[in-house]
C-alpha cells in the first residue's frame, strides 16, 4: 500500500516565493467536543490571516457547537467525510495547500494513507501525541526543548548548530528515533484552553481531612505495572493516604484491582470514579490533593486539566517524548519542585490556575506566533531545496 501511495505522488507546482501568504491545511476528524479542541481553539483563534490562509479538512461525523466555532476560525472549511484518501488528496492539491498538518496521526480516524500520498509539498505532524508517525512522507514534527532536549554542543561543533532560525540546525542525536525532522517550538508543544471557568478551584481537601488524597484520572490503559509499583511505594511512605482513579465499573476495574494487589497496594485505600462528562470529571479534582503521573507514558491533556483545577502533578521524567510531558508542562509553570507540606500545597493550589493563565501553556497568541514562525522556516527550507 505504501508503494501504491508513493506511485501516486506528483511534483508540486506551488509558488516557491519564501515570504508570500501561505496556505495551511489541517486534517482531523475531531473538530468537535473532543479533547483536541482544548488545543485547536486557542491556536486557530490567533492565526495571522494576513500571512496564512487557513483550510480545515473535517471528517466530523456529528458536528456540534465546537465544530461551528472552529469553522469560524478557518478561511476555508471543507466537510470531507465522504471523500476517500485519494479524493481528499486531489482536493488538497486543487486547493494549492503549501503546508498540511496531521492532527490525528495514528489515533482513531486518522488519515495516514492520505499523507502517504504527499498532497502538499510540506507535511507536519502535531497534537495527537508528541511522537512519530513513521511515515516518510511527513517532513516535520512539532515538539519542544523539554520533550526532546538538544544534546550539549560537541567542542568540534559550530554554535550555529543550535540556530533556531534554521530547522536543519536544530537536531539532536535522539531525533534519529523519529522519521520526521523535529522542530522545537520555543516554549511548549501544548497550548491549552479549558473552554470553561467552571468549576472553580476549591480549598485543599487535606485541610479538612485526616489523610492526603492522591489521584490520577488518566485513561486506565496508561496504568502499567511499573506505574503501579511506583504508586505502591508512595502509599507505603505516606501513611493513611488514599488514591483515587478513573476506571469504569466491571471487568476493567476488577482486573486493575487485582494488578494493584499484586503490587502490594491495599485496595481499602483506593477509590474509583467512572468515565464522566467533562464538567463532572473536572469536579472530581475537588477530591484530590496531589496528582500522580503515569509512566512511561505521562498524562498530557489530563495533567493540564489537573493543573487547571489547582492540583499539581508529581511526574517522573522519562527518556522518550511521551514520558517527558509532565516535565514540559511543569517547567512552563516554573514548578521544578512541589510543596511537601499541606500549608504550602494549599497555597500552591489557590494560585495554580492564575499561574497557568500567565504561562505559555495558555497563551494562544504566543503559541500561534511560534507555530507560524516554524511554518515559515519549513517553507523557506522547501523553497531553498
Amino acid at each position: 500500500m505504501r508503494r501504491r501511495c508513493a506511485d501516486q505522488r506528483r511534483p508540486h507546482t506551488n509558488d516557491r516565493a519564501p515570504h508570500r501568504r501561505l496556505r495551511i491545511g489541517y486534517v482531523a476528524a475531531d473538530f468537535r467536543d473532543h479533547c483536541q479542541s482544548l488545543f485547536t481553539v486557542p491556536f486557530f483563534s490567533h492565526h495571522d490571516h494576513a500571512q496564512f490562509e487557513i483550510f480545515c479538512y473535517a471528517s466530523v461525523e456529528r458536528p456540534d457547537d465546537l465544530t461551528r466555532r472552529l469553522a469560524s476560525y478557518a478561511d476555508v472549511w471543507r466537510d470531507v467525510r465522504e471523500l476517500d484518501d485519494e479524493g481528499l488528496a486531489q482536493q488538497i492539491r486543487a486547493d494549492g495547500i503549501d503546508i498540511l498538518v496531521d492532527l490525528a496521526m495514528h489515533m482513531a480516524d486518522g488519515r495516514p494513507l492520505l499523507f502517504a500520498r504527499k498532497p502538499a509539498p510540506v507535511q507536519v505532524a502535531w497534537l495527537a501525541y508528541p511522537g512519530t508517525t513513521g511515515i516518510e512522507a511527513i517532513d516535520y514534527r512539532l515538539t519542544d526543548p523539554n520533550l526532546d532536549p538538544l544534546d550539549p554542543l560537541d567542542p568540534q561543533d559550530s554554535p550555529d548548530r543550535l540556530n533556531p532560525a534554521d530547522p536543519q540546525h536544530t537536531q539532536s542525536a535522539s531525533d534519529s528515533h523519529y522519521s520526521e525532522r523535529s522542530l522545537r517550538l520555543p516554549d511548549s508543544f501544548w497550548c491549552y484552553d479549558p473552554l470553561t471557568t467552571e468549576p472553580a478551584v476549591n480549598a485543599l481537601p487535606a485541610l479538612s481531612a485526616d489523610s492526603l488524597t492522591f489521584g490520577c484520572l488518566n485513561n486506565p490503559c496508561k496504568l502499567t505495572d511499573r506505574t503501579l509499583t511506583m504508586w505502591s511505594a508512595v502509599l507505603r511512605e505516606v501513611a493513611q493516604a488514599r488514591l483515587l482513579l478513573m476506571t469504569p465499573a466491571g471487568n476493567a476495574r476488577q482486573n486493575l484491582a487485582r494488578r494493584m494487589e499484586r503490587q502490594g497496594i491495599d485496595m481499602q485505600r483506593v477509590g474509583f470514579v467512572p468515565f464522566q462528562p467533562r464538567a463532572d470529571y473536572l469536579r472530581t479534582y475537588h477530591q484530590i490533593d496531589l496528582g500522580l503521573d503515569t509512566f512511561p507514558y505521562n498524562g498530557h491533556t489530563t495533567s493540564l486539566d489537573s493543573l487547571w483545577m489547582g492540583v499539581p502533578v508529581v511526574t517522573r521524567v522519562g527518556e522518550t517524548a511521551v514520558g517527558r510531558g509532565g516535565l514540559s508542562q511543569l517547567v512552563n509553570l516554573g514548578l521544578g519542585e512541589l510543596a511537601a507540606d499541606r500549608t504550602r500545597l494549599a497555597h500552591l493550589r489557590q494560585g495554580l490556575r492564575s499561574r497557568m493563565e500567565q504561562s505559555p501553556l495558555t497563551d494562544g497568541a504566543r503559541f500561534a506566533r511560534n507555530a507560524e514562525a516554524a511554518y515559515r522556516q519549513m517553507w523557506q527550507a522547501w523553497c531553498a531545496a
